[in-house]
This record gives C-alpha cells, structure tokens and sequence, in this order.
C-alpha cells in the first residue's frame, strides 16, 4: 500500500522556516520531555545545530545569545531549560518599535538629499567672495540635476533659485541676479560647463570694469 503523500501545506506551520523542519520537531520534542536535564542537554545540542547552519555569523557579537532566543520562540516560548541568558517574552517581542523620523528638514524637498543641505551651510560660513559665488553656484547646478533625475522634466531655474532660498533660510538669494544654471542636456550627461564659463565671463566683466 502506497503512503499518502505530506504536502507542506497540511504540516504545522514553521516558526522560523529558515531552520526547517527538522529543527522544528527537535524543539518541540525537547519542549515534550520530562527530565530537565535531558532538555537541557537537547536545548545545548539544537542550538550546536543552529549554530552549525550559520557559520558566517560565529564571530558577530551575541550571536549565541539570538540563536537562543530563536530557540525560545520555535518552541512558542513553552521551552523550560537553563539558558545563559534571559528568557525572552512574547510580549517584548511582538512590541512594535518607534517610527523613526525622515532626517530632513525639508522633507517636501527630499530629492535634493541631506547632503545638499550640508553643502548650502558650508556656503553660508564661507566669507564673501569669488570662492562662495562658484561653489553657491556648484550648488544649484545640482540641485538641478537633482530636481530632473527626480522628476524627468524641464525645470525653470527660477525654481531652483526659490528652492535653494527655501533651503538656505533667505541667506542665499540667486533670485533677482543674472546667474544662469547649466542646460539639463549638460547637467544629465555630467558636464556643467556651461555655467562656469558664464561665471567666469561674468567676472571677467567686472574685472575689467574695476580698471
């Protein structure tokens, strides 16, 4: 007579499916006997076992102390032996933790990155000068990249200019000047050439104008 075949589906459901069934039957076999030191010798053995299907995780720090908790919650926290570290509690575990918050201050800009925000407080630092003009420029190319990677459109560099008021707290006004930003063709291949030779020629005028 033929023995009917045993689908995974009509097994008990694996705690921790990473371990396989064996695993789980040997656990719930310790949980099962009555002689503590029996299950304390299994509890040792399963976790050898454990420990055996993860040898790249050997040397992180409290790698003992999770594969006993996951020995814990494979036997549904019914096993009673004595572990070398608290037992833990379903309650502990189920508890869902904080949110943790976006680290932007200006979250409605996000694909500008924290980093452009760092790169707009440097600007503000720096003394007034040639220096602080071309990296404030540098600046807001990028944020046109930025703004056209994210929203694969033209974008007007008035609206750089406003966002990159927004971002600097009004401490950096390329509003009503005559700076022109790099071309999307040039910022998207990676070449932004095209304001700094604007820059230059735009100092070369004042220079000019100075003699």
């Amino acid at each position: 007579m033929i023995d009917e075949i045993e689908y995974n589906t009509e097994r008990p459901h694996l705690i921790i499916p990473e371990y396989g069934r064996h695993i789980q039957k040997m656990v719930e076999q310790t949980v099962a006997m009555e002689d503590r030191d029996a299950r304390n010798r299994n509890a040792k053995s399963i976790i050898a076992v454990m420990g055996n299907l993860n040898p790249h995780l050997r040397d992180v720090p409290d790698f003992q102390h999770k594969l006993w908790d996951q020995l814990f919650i494979m036997s549904d926290f019914k096993l009673d032996v004595d572990a070398p570290y608290e037992k833990p509690s379903r309650e502990e575990l189920s508890e869902r933790p904080e949110p943790l918050e976006y680290p932007q201050n200006f979250p409605k800009y996000r694909f500008y990155g924290n980093n452009i925000k760092r790169m707009i407080d440097v600007a503000i630092s720096w003394e007034e000068g040639d220096k602080k003009e071309g990296l404030i420029l540098t600046i807001a190319n990028h944020m046109k990249k930025c703004y056209l990677n994210w929203n694969k459109d033209s974008v007007e560099d008035d609206v750089i200019f406003q966002h990159l008021y927004e971002l600097s707290e009004g401490k950096i006004n390329l509003k009503d000047g005559e700076e022109d930003l790099s071309d999307a063709k040039n910022l998207i291949s990676g070449h932004s050439s095209s304001s700094k030779k604007r820059y230059s020629k735009k100092h070369s005028k004042r220079g000019r104008k100075r003699h």
